[in-house]
């Protein structure tokens, strides 16, 4: 089975020394849980399509710097390529942008959101309508986030897993056909801390700072469970 990979966004380049690019993170640790899995990837920001839906078995949109509600190019060619995905009835799997772009492809709306920068540890709840494999006894899951955009109207046929005070649309589930998250359970603590520390001297404020960096020397967070569950997503 092949999983096509559509990277809207790369790691940072001065962390591409220590981690992967947000492409690779997904390839690597799916492969991890299931080795018999192919990966291809497709860079959509350089305008890097494959040929059409039929090229890999399901598919998986990364996180962004890019604005999901944004008109260039290559965002319009993803929202048609989503289509065309759900129109096939393909298995999707959306991490943040990723998570974003596919619900303005289907009908939602997308805005910056008022509230500021979500970062660090983040706790969602867990709707009662959906059991997560290896957390079925938990309503609530944390896992890191790292966002200022935000799903402000859900697609209609898409339902709330998660949400959270701060963000009330942190996932959003099709049946068993598509699957998005506002978080990053690709990150780890770690690679968070790393992120925030760049981003501190240019788009967070020491508030925002302090209390990412407080959450995650507190909190735990469900990453490798949630891997599990969107390996098993894509693979059923």
């Amino acid at each position: 089975m092949k999983i096509g990979i559509l990277a809207a966004g790369i790691t940072p380049e001065p962390l591409r020394e220590h981690y992967p690019t947000y492409a690779q993170m997904f390839a690597d640790q799916i492969g991890q849980i299931d080795p018999q899995l192919e990966f291809a990837i497709f860079d959509v920001r350089l305008d890097q399509f494959p040929d059409n839906t039929e090229a890999c078995d399901a598919w998986l949109i990364t996180g962004s710097t890019s604005d999901a509600y944004g008109d260039e190019p290559w965002i319009l060619g993803l929202c048609d390529f989503i289509r065309d995905i759900e129109a096939r009835g393909q298995v999707l799997v959306g991490i943040c942008f990723g998570h974003q772009v596919i619900a303005r492809a289907l009908g939602g709306k997308v805005e910056k959101y008022s509230g500021g920068w979500g970062v660090g540890v983040h706790h969602y709840q867990l709707s009662e309508q959906v059991t997560i494999p290896q957390l079925n006894a938990t309503q609530h899951i944390a896992i890191c986030a790292f966002h200022q955009d935000q799903v402000i109207h859900k697609p209609d046929k898409m339902e709330v897993f998660l949400s959270s005070e701060f963000c009330p649309y942190a996932g959003l589930i099709y049946q068993d056909r598509i699957l998005t998250f506002q978080g990053h359970p690709e990150f780890s603590k770690t690679y968070e801390a790393d992120l925030i520390t760049l981003y501190e001297a240019t788009s967070l404020s020491p508030k925002v700072v302090n209390t990412a960096r407080q959450s995650l020397t507190e909190n735990d967070i469900q990453n490798q469970a949630l891997m599990v569950w969107i390996t098993q997503f894509l693979t059923s």
